[in-house]
C-alpha cells in the first residue's frame, strides 16, 4: 500500500494529473493487489509478467472492454516505470505487456442546424440563470474548453479588450483562445447581471443562483437538459459540446494543427480522430457538386 499511495501523490504532486485520473490509477492498482493477493499471495512489487497478463485476461473475461483493459495496461505500465526510477524494483515487468486492439470509436457531434436552432431559436429564462445557462452553452461552442475548464475560469481570465480567454488545460498548462465578437458581448450582458448578484466565490466567472462556484455534475446536467431540445444523441454531455466545436471548425476549413492547440491536445494524434467526421462531410459535398457523382 505505501508504494501505490507514494505513485499517487507523485501523480498528483508532481505530475499534476486530474483526480479523475488519479482515482482511475487509484482503482486500477487496488484491484490488481487484491488478485495478485488472493492468487499468488504476493505483493504488488513482486509482481512477474505471467501475473499481470493473467490479470489482464481476467479482466477481458469479467466483459471488460479492450479500452477498458488498454487504460489498466497504461496505469501499470507507468506504476512500474516509477518504481524502477525509484529503484523499488530491478526489472519492470510490464515491457512486454501489450495493448489489445481497439476500433476508434468516433466522436458524436450536433449537427449545425441544431446548433444554431438551441442558440438562435431556444427560449432561455430572461433572468441570470438563463442568462448564465446560454452562456455555459456558448462558451463550450465557441471554445472547445472541457468541463473542468469552464467552471474554474477566473474573470481575471477574460480579456474582452484582446477579445481572448485564459485557460488551464490539464496539468497546468494554460492556453490563450480567442473569443467570437458574439460570444463576447454574451460574456458582458452575463456580467451586468452577475454584478447585481449576492456573490461568494467572487473570482469566478459562472456562478450558482446563490452566488458560489459551478460544480461539474449541475453542469452536466445543465447541458443534458438543454441538449434534449435539439438533438437524439445518446449522449449529451459538456464533451459532446468540445466535439460538436472541433468538427464543426474541421468542416468549415480550420488547419488541424490550429484545432489541436485550442483543444489543448498534448499530440496531434489525439485531434485527428475528427478527420473521419470531416471526411463524411467531403464526400458528401463532392456527391452533390461533382458532375459525374
Amino acid at each position: 500500500m505505501p508504494l501505490t499511495q507514494n505513485y499517487l501523490d507523485y501523480l498528483l504532486l508532481e505530475k499534476r494529473y486530474s483526480s479523475h485520473t488519479i482515482k482511475a490509477y487509484r482503482t486500477d492498482l487496488r484491484i490488481f493487489e487484491s488478485y495478485l493477493k488472493e492468487i499468488y499471495t504476493t505483493s504488488i512489487d513482486k509482481a512477474n509478467h505471467a501475473m499481470i497478463r493473467s490479470w489482464l485476461v481476467e479482466e477481458l473475461n469479467k466483459g471488460n472492454s479492450a479500452r477498458t483493459v488498454n487504460r489498466k495496461i497504461t496505469t501499470l505500465k507507468s506504476f512500474y516505470k516509477y518504481l524502477i526510477k525509484e529503484q523499488k524494483i530491478k526489472q519492470n515487468p510490464t515491457i512486454k505487456i501489450s495493448y489489445s486492439k481497439t476500433s476508434k470509436k468516433l466522436p458524436q457531434f450536433v449537427g449545425l442546424a441544431d446548433m444554431n436552432e438551441l442558440l438562435d431559436k431556444l427560449n432561455f429564462k430572461e433572468n441570470f440563470s438563463g442568462f448564465r445557462d446560454k452562456l455555459i452553452i456558448e462558451v463550450f461552442y465557441s471554445t472547445g474548453i472541457r468541463l473542468s475548464e469552464l467552471i474554474n475560469i477566473k474573470l481575471i481570465d477574460v480579456d474582452c479588450i484582446k477579445s481572448q480567454i485564459k485557460v488551464l488545460g490539464k496539468r497546468n498548462k494554460e492556453r490563450l483562445i480567442p473569443l467570437t465578437k458574439e460570444l463576447q458581448k454574451s460574456i458582458e450582458g452575463y456580467m451586468i447581471l452577475r454584478n447585481k448578484q449576492k456573490v461568494i466565490d467572487k473570482p469566478y466567472l459562472f456562478l450558482t443562483d446563490l452566488g458560489k462556484k459551478l460544480n461539474p455534475s449541475m453542469v452536466y446536467r445543465k447541458v443534458n437538459n438543454i441538449l434534449n431540445n435539439v438533438t437524439t444523441l445518446e449522449k449529451k454531455s459538456p464533451h459532446i459540446l468540445r466535439h460538436t466545436f472541433a468538427t464543426h471548425m474541421l468542416n468549415n476549413g480550420a488547419d488541424l494543427n490550429v484545432i489541436k492547440e485550442l483543444l489543448g491536445h498534448a499530440s496531434l494524434s489525439a485531434t485527428e480522430v475528427y478527420t473521419h467526421n470531416s471526411i463524411d462531410k467531403l464526400k458528401e459535398i463532392f456527391n452533390n457538386a461533382h458532375p459525374r457523382a
